[in-house]
């Protein structure tokens, strides 16, 4: 079997991403390509059907407004925070999960976590379906920035 040659330029940009299908329909999930190692994926990218996740073409404005959504202060009591942790995070880690989310509201570095979370929570609640990754990304910054 020959193996495919790309250019070298090109192929350096192919690796940097990730590359995605479009979603599906029924699940909404999205297949990983490798065009830099798939002729198959390759082809889809000179069609246009892929989609690069690192590579976000909104614009710096368009990125503050989402970080200013995430960022406002919203504190909620520790009883309906519990209930964020329960109702997102899997039964094993939902302890630790709060005394850190706890312990970032009180703290001045970590509290931007914590706002995160709530917000993040609260948008997911809505329909959001993407923000309940930015929970749990939320819980791994404050446990980092409360080192």
């Amino acid at each position: 079997m020959k193996a495919f040659k790309i250019p070298r330029k090109l192929k350096k940009k192919l690796k940097k991403g990730l590359w995605l299908y479009p979603s599906d329909e029924k699940t909404g999930g999205s297949l990983m390509a490798s065009p830099a190692r798939n002729k198959e994926d390759l082809e889809a990218y000179k069609s246009g059907e892929l989609r690069n996740l690192l590579n976000d073409n909104r614009s710096k404005q368009e990125r503050k407004e989402e970080n200013s959504k995430l960022d406002k202060e919203n504190y909620v009591s520790d009883q309906t925070l519990r209930k964020y942790i329960d109702d997102i995070i899997r039964k094993d880690l939902r302890t630790s999960s709060f005394h850190i989310l706890r312990e970032a509201k009180n703290s001045k570095k970590a509290v931007r976590a914590y706002f995160n979370f709530v917000n993040a929570y609260e948008l997911f609640e809505s329909g959001e379906e993407s923000y309940g990754n930015i929970c749990c990304l939320a819980i791994d910054h404050a446990k980092k920035l409360l080192r």
